[in-house]
Formats: C-alpha cells, structure tokens, sequence
C-alpha cells in the first residue's frame, strides 16, 4: 500500500490538505478575482470507447468474483490513478487558498433500492491513491453494505437533524459552518460524512437510462470535480477498410473549478484518465511511482 510522505503541518495549513506557497502569483490572485466554485466552473465532454472496459469488467466478474463490478468502479479507480500520476487535479479552495488535499475522497450518490420512489444516499470512500480497481470495489461494496444495513446513514442522520431546525435559526446555522468552513475548523467529523468536502463526486444516468448532464459544483465544501456518465451507446463507424463496425461508448461529462490548476494540466490529467480508461487492466497493477504535488 501507498506510504504517505509525512509532512511537519505549517501555519496556514488545514487539517484536510497543505497550503501551496509555490504556486504562480495569477494562482494565488484568481481564488480572489472568482470567488466561488460555480462562477468558476469549466466544462468538459468526451466519448469513451468501453469495448476493453466491457472486455475488463467481465473479467472483473468471472475471474475474481466480483458481482456487480462496473463502469463505476472502473472510472473511479481511473480517476484515483490519475490523481496518482497528477496530483494538482486533488486541490482544493478553501478560504480563497489553494491547497493540496491529504488523501483521496470520492462520493456517490447510491440507491437503497432500485425503485422510482427509492430512498437515495451519499457514500463516501478514501482509497489510497494507488489503489487498485479491486481495492475501489472493497471500499464501495462495503459502504453500501452498510447504507442497506442501517435505517440511515451518518448523512443522513446529520441532514434530518438540520431538518429539524426552523428556517430562520437553520440559516444562521448553515452560515456558522460555512465560516468554519472557510478557515478550515470545520469539525472534522462532519467533514468526514460531508457530501460537499472530497476530491470528487461522480453520478451514474446510465442506471436510470438517461444521458449524462453537467452537474455543479457546491459553493460550500471543497469539492472541485464532479463527473456524471450515461447510458451506453451504440454507433456504426466507417472503418479503414471500408466497412462498418458497431461501437459502443459513454459520455462522460466533467465540471471542473478551473482555479485549482491551469488549462494545459487540466488537458494532460484528462489524456491520462482517457489512456486508463482505453486499457483498463492497467488498474490491476499499482502504479511504478505516485507523485507529489508541489511545495
């Protein structure tokens, strides 16, 4: 497993990542100039050829037993080596600073029941970031086990009890963390439960057999990707040889705070998921080295 660096935490630094002090001087101003992840959101589409991620997954179920194993836990661990191979994309603003997140977070929304009225919760799993798609699968499998199990999630406990608040005093309440939030002294066991704090949040249309939309960003937190896929697709493509072969593909589409990192490492991060995802058996092996971000 992957031995974090160990770091002496420096003033300016929070608990959930390290403040960058190497960063360029326009890196430094934008935070100020684009105050919020919404108004700083870039967006960005791309079409996924899944016949060796199809190709991986079945192996996925039929050598290493995995039930249930698909399209989400491949593009998750993707995701979780890129972060690996190209740390910048695990920033976060917080206060209008640019940090560095310890660890990896990723959420997803997941239904207890596959039914129109079924209840829906967030989970949320911290993979080491060179884990493997078989690591990812455990830590899914395991907290949705749990949010079967139980009649409520922590989250969902921790969003009935604000329920309970009345609008006036509840506005006021959400103000007091979004301040706490803000200087980084958020309590840190609501950061953990917390669907607006992590690296990622990703959601599935394809199970609900629709397509993919640009989802945004949450001003509160610390959350500066979200990635939602749809539903397969089929098309006839010309080859080089004159005939026509049946492609299969998803769509994936991102929401990106462009404060975090510039655009040509955006591109580069975004090549790389792109290269995991075309020889997803990749994941199976741990990366030759994980870098670190800069100072």
């Amino acid at each position: 497993m992957e031995q974090n660096k160990k770091r002496k935490r420096r003033f300016g630094d929070r608990y959930d990542g390290r403040r960058l002090r190497t960063l360029d001087p326009m890196s430094k101003v934008s935070p100020y100039i684009m105050v919020t992840r919404n108004t700083s959101s870039n967006f960005f589409i791309d079409n996924v050829d899944i016949d060796e991620i199809e190709r991986y997954i079945r192996h996925k179920r039929n050598n290493d037993g995995l039930v249930g194993f698909g399209i989400m836990h491949v593009i998750i661990a993707a995701y979780v080596r890129c972060v690996s191979q190209r740390p910048a994309i695990n920033r976060f603003i917080g206060g209008q600073k640019v940090y560095a997140r310890n660890g990896v977070q990723v959420n997803l929304t997941v239904k207890r029941e596959m039914k129109s009225d079924g209840l829906e919760t967030v989970i949320k799993i911290h993979p080491e970031r060179d884990a493997t798609a078989s690591e990812i699968y455990e830590l899914i499998k395991k907290e949705v086990d749990l949010s079967k199990d139980n009649a409520q999630s922590d989250f969902d406990g921790a969003a009935k009890a604000l329920n309970y608040i009345p609008g006036l005093f509840l506005k006021f309440a959400v103000w007091a963390l979004k301040t706490m939030d803000y200087f980084g002294i958020l309590p840190k066991f609501l950061e953990k439960l917390s669907p607006f704090h992590g690296s990622m949040f990703i959601t599935s249309m394809g199970s609900l057999g629709i397509p993919p939309i640009f989802h945004h960003l949450y001003d509160f937190g610390t959350v500066p990707v979200f990635c939602s896929f749809g539903a397969k697709q089929k098309r006839y493509e010309l080859q080089a040889d004159g005939t026509v072969k049946e492609k299969r593909y998803i769509t994936l589409m991102w929401t990106l705070d462009e404060r975090i990192c510039d655009g040509f490492y955006y591109s580069t991060a975004m090549k790389t998921l792109k290269n995991i995802l075309r020889n997803p058996f990749v994941l199976d092996e741990r990366p030759e080295e994980v870098f670190e971000d800069i100072e």
